[in-house]
């Protein structure tokens, strides 16, 4: 009896901000890895989700969204998105009905030159009609000639199984690349530091969510409870007296939404602490970026 060939690889999901690729990994993977909210910028990072069964192994990436970069922090969150242009097995890019065909066009023909299979998928067709959507897909094969088109509602978990299916055809045979009980390449303060961001991007308006990040000083775990002590840094001192509110309590109001996801995301009850700290124009410090694991040039 012959043995059962392994398949694994690499799925990168690209595409502009807001059209929903946290969303549609999070449905692909079958677990909240990605941070969702309604503001462009949300994801930062590129984020694995590995998926697992006996005989196959699907690394998927959450990449942020791509975007003409006006400081230092974007420009390693668009290096994220150009370096899974050069290694995938399969890249999915996700546009969506109410976008600019014309948004980023360099980021388009790059897309146009790679040599392994995209799925371009359209997402959000629950907010357009069948003559509108079947335009959209010939304008998009016009443009994407070698891309499988899927229309898609990652919302609504339209069509995401024809997705994953297609996914698992096209795993090329390798062995898998991570242990198989891992669920993503990421360590457990990250998704700490992401849950806290994404109630910041929730609770704050107009620049404040932009102008943060959170930074996980202590992470001590026991058999009950897991003690964290968590910075939010800000680079203005105004911001600061925004983020802590009248008497602290927008961060305590903040620190208690976090802290009920944190513990539902452990299974664990959660002892957070949270303190905020100004570091001038941090986005655009060499030292502080790569201290908080973005890729610079």
């Amino acid at each position: 009896m012959t043995e059962k060939k392994h398949k694994s690889g690499f799925v990168n999901i690209v595409g502009n901000p807001n059209v929903g690729k946290s969303t549609l990994m999070n449905k692909l993977v079958g677990e909240r890895i990605s941070i969702i909210t309604s503001k462009a910028q949300t994801t930062r990072h590129r984020i694995m989700g590995i998926v697992n069964t006996d005989d196959m192994q699907i690394v998927y990436s959450d990449t942020p969204g791509i975007l003409r970069p006006n400081y230092k922090l974007q420009e390693s969150m668009l290096t994220f998105s150009t370096s899974a242009l050069g290694d995938a097995d399969v890249l999915l890019y996700v546009t969506d009905v109410i976008e600019t065909m014309d948004k980023n066009e360099e980021f388009l023909t790059r897309v146009q030159k790679v040599d392994f299979p995209v799925l371009l998928l359209i997402n959000k067709i629950d907010q357009t009609n069948q003559v509108d959507l079947e335009k959209l897909v010939s304008h998009w094969h016009s443009i994407l000639p070698n891309a499988e088109i899927i229309p898609i509602s990652a919302l609504n978990n339209f069509n995401i199984d024809r997705v994953k299916k297609r996914v698992e055809e096209l795993m090329p045979d390798s062995p898998p690349y991570f242990e198989k009980d891992a669920l993503t390449d990421k360590p457990a303060r990250f998704f700490v530091t992401e849950i806290i961001r994404e109630k910041i991007l929730l609770y704050y308006q107009k620049e404040i969510p932009y102008s943060v990040e959170v930074v996980v000083e202590l992470f001590k775990e026991d058999e009950k409870l897991i003690h964290i002590k968590a910075l939010i840094i800000a680079e203005r001192d105004s911001q600061k007296g925004i983020l802590i509110g009248h008497k602290g309590a927008a961060l305590k109001k903040v620190g208690a939404m976090a802290r009920k996801d944190i513990e539902r995301f452990f299974g664990k009850k959660i002892f957070l602490e949270m303190f905020v700290k100004v570091e001038k124009d941090w986005r655009n410090r060499d030292n502080l970026l790569k201290s908080f694991g973005y890729q610079l040039d």
